[in-house]
């Protein structure tokens, strides 16, 4: 990517009326552009963010066995009366809208109906199951408190996947399978240190508690209570002693936190399968119901978390494997520029992702760019400094500058 090229820009201040330093600060560099409370676009470079994220998603649920599918945003109300979920005052976060010949339709609220109609054509014998489908989408809620940014929208990315299973014990091996996964996800995420298994409310799918996976942040809506020991936690709204008692934890050893929901899976039980009549024939010829599991990420929420994290006061700072490019090339002077071109290409040729900042801008305002956007390494090539056949290497999250030939840079940027 030329600079020289891109449509978007950089600028000094948010707009007025976004209070998310998230967001202020993708605004500010570029990376998206907000439509509306809770509604952003994502810009080239946000783009890549996003799309990154969903790839390292995407591979550990491939890793578990997930198939991806694509569903699609409109949604029969059939299917949501069937299992008692149409009504607003079931459900009071729909979007929903109308055909011209009246019909109504529900706009990608969740997919657990609609999974559950497509799978089920194929389901007949316990030999078509265990099954777990899952996709990367747009959501739309009709949120009341859009005001975080990326991390509560109205329209949002979001992983989610289902499972089916032939019974309890196979449901329970599914779901720690996925547990497992969610963690790899956070750590090559790079915050599987901050983030928490955290026990919460089942609501209406079971008595039983669901899951959330809690990222320790000043700026999480949620109180949770962290077993540091554990690696485990408690969502406020279940820690009670009773409930304590039944995970085997004690209050005393727990420490108040806060933190942003990144993740959450939990049972579903035969809920929607029982609702749509969808079950499988056994090894003895008998009927069964079939047992689900739902487990979400928000893809587009980990971008807003992510680049609030892991800011600091010059702007973003991106890890490595997230990044909308590795390498923020600053070409200085103007016996520099052929030299540049040359490396600009050589880079790209191997495969290095590289933002080259071929602008008539000045260097210190390219440089301010180049922290602002969070790019992992900046390469500066200036007359100056070829005169002496050297390139300055700063890596962002340190700030540390060294002056190295060409072989030793190829080398360091692999």
């Amino acid at each position: 990517m030329r600079l020289s090229q891109n449509f978007t820009k950089t600028r000094k201040e948010a707009p007025a009326d976004e209070q998310a330093r998230n967001a202020q600060l993708l605004i500010r560099a570029g990376f998206v552009h907000k439509e509306m409370a809770g509604v952003y676009a994502f810009l080239p470079l946000g783009k890549r963010v996003l799309d990154n994220i969903a790839q390292i998603v995407r591979e550990e649920m491939n890793a578990i066995g997930g198939e991806e599918v694509q569903m699609t945003v409109l949604q029969p109300r059939e299917l949501f009366e069937r299992t008692d979920r149409w009504d607003d005052a079931k459900v009071d976060n729909w979007f929903k809208t109308k055909l011209v010949s009246g019909a109504e339709l529900g706009m990608g609220l969740t997919h657990e109906e609609p999974i559950v109609d497509a799978v089920g054509e194929f389901i007949n014998s316990y030999k078509d199951l265990p099954i777990m489908v899952y996709q990367i989408q747009n959501k739309f809620r009709n949120e009341l408190r859009a005001k975080s940014g990326l991390l509560r929208g109205r329209e949002f990315v979001m992983k989610d996947m289902y499972s089916f299973a032939r019974s309890q014990e196979e449901h329970a091996e599914i779901y720690e399978k996925v547990a497992l996964a969610y963690a790899r996800v956070y750590d090559r995420l790079g915050v599987g240190a901050e983030t928490y298994r955290t026990y919460a409310d089942g609501g209406i799918f079971t008595e039983k508690f669901s899951d959330e996976f809690q990222t320790l942040s000043p700026i999480g809506e949620d109180i949770i209570y962290v077993h540091e020991g554990k690696k485990v936690a408690v969502n406020k709204e279940v820690y009670t002693d009773e409930n304590l008692a039944k995970l085997g934890l004690n209050k005393s050893e727990l420490v108040e936190k806060r933190g942003v929901e990144v993740g959450n899976i939990f049972p579903l039980e035969s809920k929607y399968t029982d609702a749509l009549d969808v079950t499988y024939t056994d090894e003895d010829g008998n009927e069964q119901s079939i047992i689900m599991g739902c487990y979400g990420i928000g893809v587009s929420r980990l971008v807003g978390l992510l680049a609030e994290h892991f800011a600091d006061d010059k702007g973003l700072v991106w890890p490595e494997n997230i990044a909308p490019a590795k390498v923020y090339l600053v070409q200085i002077g103007q016996k520099s520029k052929e030299a540049a071109d040359a490396l600009y290409d050589e880079l790209t040729g191997k495969g290095i992702e590289v933002i080259y900042d071929d602008r008539d801008e000045r260097p210190g305002a390219k440089f301010a760019d180049s922290e602002l956007m969070g790019i992992p390494y900046r390469v500066t090539v200036s007359d100056r400094l070829l005169s002496d056949e050297k390139f300055e290497l700063t890596l962002r999250s340190t700030g540390v500058t060294e002056l190295l030939t060409h072989e030793a840079l190829l080398a360091k940027l692999g």
